[in-house]
C-alpha cells in the first residue's frame, strides 16, 4: 500500500511540473512570432573576422605533435602498401594536408610526387593527367632500363592529346620494373573542384594504371558515395586509413565564405581578375561588353543574352551561339556572372560587383 501511494505521488509531481511548463508557455504568448531576422544581425567585416581569428591562439599543440609522431612510426608499413598495389585514403577529423606532405617528403623520397589540391574551387582534371603524363616521360627517359624500341614507340604526352590518350601512355607496359611508378598525393579527392561525377571516374581510371599510385584525404561525410563497388576495390583499390589528427583546417577552408562576415567586395574583384586573365582574349572582350553594357544601365536586371549574342556576332567576337555558351558556362562555372529575369521575362546575365569594381577590373585586364 505504501508503495502505491509512492507512485501515486511521484506521478502528480511529474504531473504537475508538466502542467505549470505548458501554464508559464502560455503566460508569456506563446502564440507570438518573433520580429527578429537573420538580416539583422550586425555581422563584422571580412578582414576584422581574418584578423580576429589569427590571434586566436592554437590548443593542444603538443597532443597535436605527439599524434602525428605517432603516425610517422607506419610510413614503412604505407610505403609498403603503395609498393603492393593499393591506393591509400586517409579519413578522420582534422586537416591531413601536413601529415600528407610530410609522409611524401620523408618516406616516398625514392619516387616521384605529384601533389593536386583538391579543396580548391575548381580545377582542370585534363592538366593534372596531363601533369602526371609529363612526369612519367621524363622519368622513363632517364630510366636506363627502359628499352630502346619501347622508347622509339612512345609519343612524348603534350596537351594535343586526348585524356584517353594520355591516361593510356600511363598505363603503357614502358619497363618491366614493377617499381616504377609515381606518387599522386591529391588533398581532399572529394573537394568541390573534383567531387562530379566525371571527374571521379577519371580520377579512378588514373589510379588503376600501372605507373600511378593514389595517396588522398577525405573529410566529407558523404565522401564513400562518389564511388561505386568497381572503383573502390578494382580501380582506387583503397586501403583505408583512420588518422584523425585534430588539425585546424586552415587552407581547405580559406575557399570558404565566412558567414560572419560580410561579403569583401575587394576580395570578390582580385578573384575575377585571376580568373579572367586565365581565360581566352575572346572571352576577355565578351566579359567586357556584359561589364560595359550593365555600367551604363545600372538598375537593370542585367543585359539579355539575345542582346549580348548580337553586340558580340557584330564585333566578330564569337561566331554562333555555341561558342557564346561555352564562354557563358565558364564564366558561371566561376561564378563571375549570376542569372536573372527581367520584367519581360527574359534570361539576363547580371555580374555580381558594383560599378567602381566593374571599372577597376576592366583596367586591370585591358
Amino acid at each position: 500500500m505504501a508503495a502505491a501511494d509512492g507512485v501515486d505521488e511521484g506521478g502528480e509531481e511529474e504531473f504537475g511540473f508538466s502542467r505549470n511548463y505548458f501554464l508559464a508557455k502560455e503566460s508569456r504568448g506563446a502564440g507570438k512570432k518573433s520580429a527578429c531576422k537573420v538580416s539583422d544581425i550586425d555581422v563584422v567585416d571580412e578582414q576584422e573576422l581574418v584578423a580576429a581569428m589569427s590571434e586566436i591562439k592554437p590548443k593542444h599543440e603538443k597532443e597535436i605533435a605527439a599524434l602525428r609522431d605517432g603516425y610517422r612510426g607506419s610510413y614503412s608499413q604505407w610505403v609498403f602498401e603503395l609498393r603492393c598495389g593499393f591506393g591509400m585514403l586517409f579519413y578522420g577529423f582534422g586537416s591531413k594536408k601536413a601529415l600528407l606532405e610530410d609522409f611524401a617528403s620523408t618516406a616516398l623520397t625514392d619516387y616521384s610526387v605529384v601533389v593536386v589540391n583538391g579543396y580548391l574551387p575548381s580545377i582542370n582534371i585534363k592538366q593534372v593527367v596531363l601533369g602526371l603524363a609529363q612526369v612519367l616521360w621524363d622519368l622513363l627517359k632517364t630510366k636506363r632500363k627502359t628499352p630502346a624500341a619501347s622508347m622509339s614507340k612512345m609519343k612524348e604526352p603534350s596537351g594535343s592529346q586526348s585524356l584517353d590518350e594520355l591516361i593510356l601512355f600511363l598505363n603503357g607496359p614502358w619497363v618491366e620494373e614493377k617499381d616504377l611508378f609515381i606518387c599522386v598525393a591529391v588533398h581532399n579527392i572529394d573537394g568541390p573542384g573534383l567531387r562530379d561525377s566525371d571527374t571521379q571516374q577519371c580520377l579512378a581510371r588514373v589510379a588503376a594504371c600501372s605507373h600511378t599510385r593514389i595517396i588522398a584525404s577525405i573529410d566529407h561525410v558523404n565522401a564513400p558515395l562518389l564511388w561505386d563497388k568497381k572503383m573502390v576495390d578494382t580501380q582506387f583499390n583503397w586501403y583505408w586509413h583512420h588518422t584523425p589528427t585534430f588539425e585546424p583546417y586552415k587552407y581547405e577552408g580559406m575557399f570558404f565564405p565566412l558567414i560572419l562576415a560580410h561579403g569583401n567586395t575587394t576580395q570578390s574583384a582580385k578573384t575575377a581578375t585571376i580568373v579572367l586573365q586565365s581565360l581566352t582574349p575572346n572571352a576577355q572582350s565578351v566579359f567586357r561588353v556584359l561589364a560595359e553594357h550593365q555600367m551604363a544601365h545600372p538598375n537593370e536586371e542585367g543585359m539579355p543574352i539575345s542582346s549580348l549574342y548580337s553586340t558580340c556576332r557584330e564585333r566578330f567576337l564569337v561566331s554562333s551561339q555555341v561558342t557564346l555558351n561555352s564562354h557563358l558556362t565558364e564564366f558561371k562555372d566561376h561564378e563571375l556572372v549570376k542569372m536573372r529575369k527581367n520584367p519581360e521575362g527574359e534570361d539576363c546575365l547580371h555580374i555580381p560587383l558594383p560599378t567602381e569594381a566593374l571599372e577597376k577590373l576592366l583596367k586591370d585586364i585591358a
